[in-house]
């Protein structure tokens, strides 16, 4: 998709396994290596787009789009459920890069807005946010769909 100075994003592959398992773990998600392909292609088959940065031939940076219809807006909504980059990439404009890239690919899919979902602690995310020009649209409220036992 884009490459500047050393730095390429694009989409991601099941031969980015290994790299995508390390960068998961060093951000505190460890991920079977192995499971990454197939949740790679099950995020591609729910309309979903995972863009990697990667710098060097090691990925530094994850970004996972999806997008969704709601009854109140034309077109539907982008949003960005998982966005990291490695803690010793940070500062570099390797997470502007991906936003750049993530809006790229959800107006090229139609949708309307692009929206980051953001945890309430998470205040340096938040500000990355501002920064990059998106704006506060309240608080989300999650519920699980699996039974409590």
């Amino acid at each position: 998709m884009t490459s500047r100075y050393g730095l390429e994003i694009r989409g991601a592959t099941a031969a980015d396994a290994a790299g995508l398992a390390t960068l998961l773990a060093g951000a505190g998600h460890p991920t079977e290596m192995s499971q990454l392909p197939e949740r790679l292609m099950a995020v591609r088959d729910a309309s979903g787009t995972v863009l990697l940065a990667i710098q060097w031939g090691l990925p530094s940076g994850l970004l996972v789009l999806h997008s969704y219809r709601t009854l109140g807006a034309s077109r539907p909504i982008a949003q960005i459920n998982t966005l990291l980059v490695g803690v010793d990439d940070r500062r570099q404009g390797i997470g502007r890069l991906l936003i750049k890239a993530a809006a790229q690919a959800a107006r090229v899919a139609g949708c309307g807005e692009l929206e980051i979902a953001t945890p309430l602690d998470a205040e340096s995310l938040q500000q990355f946010c501002r920064a990059t020009g998106f704006a506060e649209a309240g608080p989300r409220f999650v519920r699980s769909l699996r039974k409590q036992g």
